[in-house]
């Protein structure tokens, strides 16, 4: 029941935060985050979809991370990245392509909006403790490489990304920064909140099996 409790967070708070990331991804010409700036530009580049860059990315960071860290590759990290991958194309070839936002105060609103949600579900898909993405295994891989702290660590991390996104004429604007540095805070505001509710959920689980064991 433990293991079922934990999957369910893991997909619930993927599905909800990808979503999230397709809404920013939706006013890209304001500016998306790094790695979707990345994906975009390589899709209109070289074709295949946004989700599929998504999963390639991954692939090659989780090679890199296994060379920084000299271990072998994290295979499951791969999973994740999939998952995450294969929600982005689903949200964003079913909602969002029904319709297009014009007005700029629109694109402002779906741009926070969409922040909000990604740190609600990445808040979520935390708490299950699976194996994270590997840009998140990028930037700690970073850290513990380098030996540097963790904000240094995730603007290496996202500048690896901007470097390419932006000479392949990615959508890099100001909603750019306002991803970069709201993100983490909208995680921070939700976090507490999923982290007590799973040890709640948790421990009703062993109290129950303790009873019924």
């Amino acid at each position: 029941m433990k293991l079922l409790i934990r999957f369910l967070f893991f997909i619930f708070g993927l599905f909800i935060m990808t979503f999230g990331v397709c809404m920013t991804i939706e006013v890209a010409d304001i500016g998306v985050g790094a790695w979707d700036a990345l994906n975009v530009a390589l899709t209109e580049r070289a074709g295949l979809s946004v989700g599929k860059w998504v999963m390639i990315d991954g692939a090659v960071l989780m090679i890199v991370v296994s060379l920084l860290l000299k271990k072998r590759p994290d295979i499951l990290s791969l999973l994740t990245i999939i998952v995450i991958g294969t929600l982005v194309d689903f949200w964003l070839n079913t909602i969002f392509d029904l319709f297009a936002v014009d007005l700029l105060f629109a694109k402002l609103a779906m741009l926070l909006i969409g922040i909000l949600i990604i740190g609600f579900g990445a808040s979520i898909y935390l708490q299950a403790k699976f194996p994270q993405s590997p840009i998140d295994n990028f930037m700690l891989a970073i850290k513990e490489r380098f030996r540097v702290n963790l904000m240094v660590a995730k603007t290496i991390g996202e500048i690896t990304a901007l470097i390419p996104a932006f000479f392949l004429n990615g959508p890099i604007s100001y909603g750019t920064i306002i991803i970069t540095f709201a993100v983490g805070p909208a995680i921070q505001l939700f976090f507490p909140y999923f982290e007590k509710l799973m040890q709640k959920l948790q421990a009703k689980d062993l109290k129950f099996t303790k009873v019924n064991g």
